[in-house]
């Protein structure tokens, strides 16, 4: 058991505290993923020899040192592979370690209770077309034919879904750099089922990193959505861009965009985050003349607003849709 996957309880202003609790992390093993808005994968497999620990025991420690120096707790699953730690977090209050042991009977157990939308890269139109044919739990997929499965949704994600829910995992803890990235979020006072208050909150969000791109004279190749439900699950989805970018109109289509695709029904939303990754300096960028008059005046605008969010403050100027 050497991956662990920590969930750290971030205030709503994370961005200058995630990169902190990673080098926290990196303290235990140079091996740590950032999983923003407000996780990280660590491999511990090092790190267990070296402090002659298991993980669960380094998993304690590293949950007193967050609460310690950063006053941040955080919800840690501890697993055989980044799957099953990932699987293992997604349900736990703050404060809980869980841990799947790494016989293959264990990991068949854990796996065959769990909902088909809890396995990570399971989206909500792919559970529900499982669903439909009763393989609404990892136990019944396991059962299925690989034949049907892959009938049901394609033969790249049929292999995959089957090998996952059998505790396969080909994955590995990929080191990051989370500074390549820029995040805006945006909480909801209550549980909110309004897709156009989403909708409010996702160009709100993409208005704060267009602003912020372009400060920093920055742009972005990718565009990572990320939506946290009422029962703590979160749905992960990113898109390259067609051109780097730091348009907020831009961004903004691309954040709808993503958001639609996950077919959310009647969801109870907690949060959603825009992540701009890729990060690269505007030089870098192709400078392509608009030949669309809309577009340009757009950008004229955005121009006019970051000269007076410079002299004023970064909440100066807002939409007007947000200030309705």
């Amino acid at each position: 058991m050497t991956i662990l996957c920590v969930r750290f309880q971030l205030p709503p202003l994370f961005e200058d505290a995630l990169p902190r609790l990673l080098g926290m992390l990196e303290e235990f093993t140079p091996v740590v993923q950032a999983l923003p808005p407000d996780a990280a994968l660590a491999d511990l497999g090092g790190a267990e020899r070296y402090f002659g620990r298991d993980a669960v025991e380094l998993a304690s420690v590293i949950r007193v040192r967050s609460l310690a120096l950063y006053g941040v707790d955080c919800a840690i699953g501890a697993g055989p592979g980044p799957l099953l730690a990932r699987m293992a977090v997604r349900d736990a209050p703050p404060g809980a370690i869980h841990a799947v042991p790494g016989e293959p009977g264990a990991v068949a157990e854990f796996l065959a209770r769990q909902p088909v939308a809890a396995l990570p890269g399971v989206g909500a139109a792919t559970a529900r077309t499982l669903e439909e044919y009763g393989l609404d739990t990892l136990g019944r997929v396991a059962a299925a034919p690989l034949s049907t499965l892959q009938r049901l949704v394609g033969a790249r994600a049929g292999r995959e879904l089957h090998d996952k829910a059998h505790g396969i995992d080909r994955g590995r803890v990929v080191p990051n750099a989370v500074s390549r990235s820029l995040a805006a979020e945006r909480r909801f006072g209550r549980d909110e089922l309004d897709p156009e208050r989403h909708r409010r909150a996702l160009l709100s969000a993409a208005e704060e990193l267009g602003a912020r791109l372009r400060a920093l004279d920055k742009v972005c190749r990718t565009l990572t959505l990320t939506v946290r439900y009422a029962d703590r699950s979160a749905t992960t989805r990113s898109r390259t861009l067609r051109e780097p970018t730091a348009h907020s109109a831009d961004l903004t289509r691309t954040a709808y965009a993503l958001y639609e695709a996950l077919g959310l029904q009647r969801a109870r939303v907690r949060l959603v985050a825009l992540r701009a990754e890729g990060l690269a300096p505007a030089e870098q960028a192709s400078h392509q003349l608009s030949l669309d008059p809309a577009d340009e005046k757009l950008r004229r605008i955005e121009e006019v607003a970051d000269r007076a969010r410079a002299k004023f403050g970064p909440r100066a100027v807002i939409p007007g849709s947000l200030a309705a």
